[in-house]
């Protein structure tokens, strides 16, 4: 029997082949969907069978779309990231509206999930959906309304929020133990950071403020690698050594003095945050009000930073 071209193939077949166009990688997108990577690879072959073409051309290692695999990649994001806003607005409990907003965990611990509250308090209706990861979400196609993003200063997409600078933290029970009075006194103790593989596309660590304070080269006790920065500053706050405080992500601990900073002045990195906002979830009045209470929050954190050098001077 003849089959009609236009007829449209599993709609699990289609979210199969977003989730690898966009990743590039069969693995990834099988761990996206909870499936094996040949299961993943079984789903393509299925549907390129279906649709009479190939829709990637396979490398040692890689991936990439042919044209008419491009060609429905773009049908696909744009089709999906509607399905997906449509379910959202179905799902949402008793017409209750949920924002769905993707950072990096050390922004989301420690800058803006103690701030959230005050959001939804003031907007009674809206919920907010937080991903806290390092993967680079694509907003339309994963169905995200708003991103704070973290890269280099100049080079990062999206609307400025506030800087970066670094310095040495610790958890004031280590200076009882051993004292930290200037940067050559780090040699005496543990330093705390990240795994190369995550500082490397994240912050400069260790070395340029080492550099930029005169001790190049300088030689710790030893060092505490840890995969992500919560851990980092978990590990300050338990005493176990010095880390890097990235401001403002530690603003608030070193103002309860759960860390202090004994080699006083932080050092501006080449790094700042930014605001990503999809441009579809904009026409949403809820999405509109937290975009414009961040941006308020950031610019309350620009005067304090603001002020703070002008007491130092």
């Amino acid at each position: 029997m003849h089959k009609p071209p236009d007829r449209l193939p599993p709609l699990d077949l289609l979210a199969a082949f977003e989730a690898a166009a966009r990743h590039l990688s069969f693995t990834k997108a099988a761990a996206e969907r909870f499936v094996t990577q040949s299961a993943m690879s079984r789903q393509i072959q299925a549907l390129e069978k279906d649709l009479g073409v190939t829709l990637f051309r396979r490398r040692h290692r890689a991936l990439a779309l042919t044209e008419p695999g491009a060609r429905l990649y773009a049908v696909c994001t744009a089709v999906l990231a509607q399905l997906r806003s449509t379910m959202r607005e179905l799902r949402a409990p008793a017409q209750r509206e949920v924002l769905a907003l993707t950072t990096t965990p050390g922004v989301a611990a420690f800058w803006l999930i103690p701030r959230l509250p005050a959001f939804t308090r003031a907007h009674p209706g809206i919920d907010v959906r937080l991903d806290a990861t390092f993967e680079l979400r694509n907003l339309a196609a994963e169905g995200f309304d708003l991103a704070i993003r973290y890269g280099r200063t100049g080079v990062i997409a999206g609307q400025p929020l506030f800087g970066e600078s670094a310095l040495p933290v610790c958890s004031p029970k280590l200076l009882r133990r051993l004292p930290l009075a200037r940067a050559q006194d780090l040699a005496r103790h543990t330093l705390l950071q990240l795994e190369p593989s995550m500082a490397g596309g994240m912050t400069a660590e260790w070395e340029p403020w080492l550099q930029a304070a005169g001790v190049a080269g300088l030689e710790p006790t030893s060092r505490l690698l840890f995969s992500g920065y919560s851990d980092v500053i978990a590990a300050a706050l338990a005493g176990q050594g010095v880390a890097l405080g990235r401001r403002p992500l530690v603003d608030e601990l070193l103002k309860r003095r759960e860390l202090v900073a004994p080699l006083g002045d932080s050092m501006a990195t080449q790094r700042s945050y930014a605001l990503v906002v999809d441009a579809a979830a904009r026409a949403r009045p809820a999405v509109r009000a937290l975009e414009a209470w961040l941006l308020e929050q950031a610019a309350h954190e620009r005067a304090r930073e603001a002020a703070s050098r002008r007491t130092q001077r």
